[in-house]
């Protein structure tokens, strides 16, 4: 267990990935040249809750490390950056995660994932899980990484089954080919994982591994269809497209001076999660995700630079109009 105490729901849990980022002070040049790195927490489901608790939510993550000295240092940065860390178990004879990348702004981020033979977070086991805590999160966030390989795929289900498709059960449409044998084996695992969500969030070339289409709205209708409540379509410098049976909302992008695109999304998640938890319009929501995104594409890093609710208010304050349907 760990040190954080306190009673109630998490208000965000997630499951999925997490490891250390090693990320190139320098930009404009290959990692062969490179010579100076930083060294911060990454994952994509773990950013998620930091983002999250930056927005005052209670968040936990359940994950996995090697039994290493990174290991120690993820489990005690999750924590220092306000997650519940309870949930964090180590993996004996495996190696805590590293991922690299090169800067190329503003569109280029190569990365680079150091995962084999397989990642901790990918042998979370079902009967590891608490699943009193997964149903009575008020969001529970998981990942299309997360159904790679096994038992990480049965541990998803299971949380899934346990929650009963409650609302705000989120799955992160995050496809990273290199992790799977096929697209095609992704689009099976995603199909049987999206009768089981009520939300999906993805930017279009996820959306085509999902459901086979790449124009936002087809692709968020299609997501309906597929019974989630809530479809969120990221269009990168065309902005955000959201649809619900009832309503459409179109953002359009908030320009920045972008330093690192990477983890931009999983802001847009933390940030979103918060949106919905407070029961805000979903054009609110949006916007507020969005904004979020975008602050997170100014800085270097990923989890350290997930932005406060005031610092995202005083960027929306001077931000347009959005489109409503």
């Amino acid at each position: 267990m760990s040190e954080n105490t306190g009673g109630g729901a998490f208000e965000v849990l997630a499951i999925g990935r997490v490891g250390v980022d090693l990320y190139p002070l320098q930009d404009g040049v290959g990692l062969e040249e490179v010579s100076t790195f930083g060294k911060y927490l990454g994952g994509s489901a773990t950013n998620v809750t930091i983002a999250a608790a930056r927005h005052g939510r209670r968040a936990a993550i359940v994950t996995r490390t090697g039994d290493d000295p990174l290991g120690r240092y993820v489990r005690a940065e999750i924590q220092r950056l306000g997650v519940d860390n309870r949930y964090v178990s180590t993996v004996p004879g495996l190696n805590t995660p590293i991922t690299l990348c090169e800067i190329f702004p503003p569109d280029d981020f190569p990365l680079y994932f150091y995962r084999e033979p397989i990642a901790p977070d990918l042998v979370i086991e079902p009967r590891e899980l608490d699943l009193a805590a997964v149903r009575d999160a008020g969001v529970f966030w998981a990942t299309v990484t997360g159904l790679s390989k096994e038992p990480s795929r049965a541990s998803h289900h299971v949380a899934w089954d346990a929650r009963g498709r409650a609302p705000l059960t989120v799955l992160d449409l995050d496809y990273r080919p290199m992790f799977w044998d096929s697209a095609a084996a992704a689009t099976e695992q995603v199909a049987r994982a999206l009768a089981k969500v009520t939300v999906a969030v993805g930017n279009r070339e996820e959306c085509e591994i999902a459901v086979g289409e790449t124009d936002p709205h087809r692709a968020a209708d299609a997501l309906l269809e597929r019974g989630v409540q809530l479809a969120v379509v990221k269009q990168g410098p065309r902005g955000v497209l959201a649809k619900t049976s009832e309503e459409t909302v179109e953002v359009p992008p908030f320009p920045v001076e972008v330093v690192n695109g990477l983890g931009a999304g999983d802001g847009f998640g933390g940030a979103l999660c918060h949106g919905l938890l407070a029961g805000w319009p979903l054009e609110r929501v949006i916007r507020f995700a969005n904004v979020a995104g975008a602050i997170v594409a100014t800085r270097r890093e990923c989890s350290t630079a997930m932005p406060t609710t005031a610092e995202v208010e005083a960027l929306l304050r001077g931000a347009g109009d959005v489109v409503t349907g």
